[in-house]
């Protein structure tokens, strides 16, 4: 039986058995970051690692995508520098990589399942997860150079982590989608799953999950973050000052305008 036991804004939150699925719902902005947003997901997240009831966590979108990334008209909040640009480090200090802390100390397997297009942000939500499951019409992307920024929300860990320096470095620098199908070759993610059957096969998962030997799957996720993100609070706060020092470059102007407009970048390298 599947219960309703958190409805947030912009996140739903169910319950069957142990299972619990936390859906992104800002589909008519295909699942876009906003404050709003950034609080919802992590009160979710929170109330799963708490709730003992909760024995797995499933992460998935509403709509056509798992996440398109930050919502440009909402990059800074209310916040901005002395010099007038987007307050960037404060937004990711204080909105996203608490969600990713949450996900990687959570002592429960979280799985996310990627039912369409993670970008951005929305890419790094989803690799910070233990399992990655993708439906056949998802696809990986991170956009962020496309607008003059860096890899952020801990994506230039998470990503070289699972797939290497080489393909780490085409997929920040090209910025280019990376399918569904060449995500699975790379080793990007566990499975594709067809779309049409994506929900069912992502939720068994987290079903054989929620009745498995939690602290076990506890115990686990301590090795891995030992071994592999044992400096994640060191990376994620570079990427921040990083970021900032790019949300002040006429780059990242000149990225977010095209982008808003719809038309080619023109960089100019300041």
């Amino acid at each position: 039986m599947t219960s309703t036991y958190m409805q947030l804004d912009t996140v739903n939150a169910t319950l069957s058995g142990g299972a619990a699925t936390i859906e992104l719902n800002r589909p008519e902005a295909l699942n876009a970051w906003n404050k709003q947003f950034g609080e919802d997901l992590l009160a979710a997240l929170r109330r799963a690692a708490e709730d003992d009831a909760v024995r797995a966590v499933r992460i998935t979108g509403a709509g056509r995508a798992f996440s398109s990334g930050a919502d440009l008209k909402d990059i800074s909040g209310d916040d901005l520098t002395p010099e007038g640009r987007p307050n960037v480090y404060k937004v990711l200090t204080e909105r996203y990589h608490p969600i990713m802390h949450a996900i990687r100390e959570m002592e429960k397997p979280v799985v996310a399942a990627v039912n369409g297009p993670a970008v951005g942000i929305g890419c790094s939500l989803a690799l910070c997860c233990d399992l990655v499951l993708a439906a056949e019409r998802a696809y990986f992307l991170l956009a962020f150079v496309n607008i003059g920024l860096v890899a952020d929300g801990g994506s230039s860990l998470f990503v070289p982590t699972r797939i290497g320096m080489a393909r780490a470095a085409e997929m920040a620098m090209l910025g280019e989608r990376v399918s569904a199908g060449q995500a699975l070759d790379w080793g990007l993610v566990n499975a594709v799953h067809p779309d049409e059957s994506f929900a069912e096969q992502s939720a068994a998962l987290t079903a054989r999950l929620a009745t498995g030997p939690t602290r076990a799957y506890a115990a686990t996720k301590r090795e891995l973050n030992n071994q592999l993100f044992y400096k994640m609070g060191e990376q994620l706060e570079l990427e921040a000052k990083l970021q900032q020092e790019m949300a002040g470059t006429d780059d990242f102007v000149e990225g977010v305008s095209a982008f808003l407009a719809k038309r080619p970048a023109r960089f100019s390298g300041r």
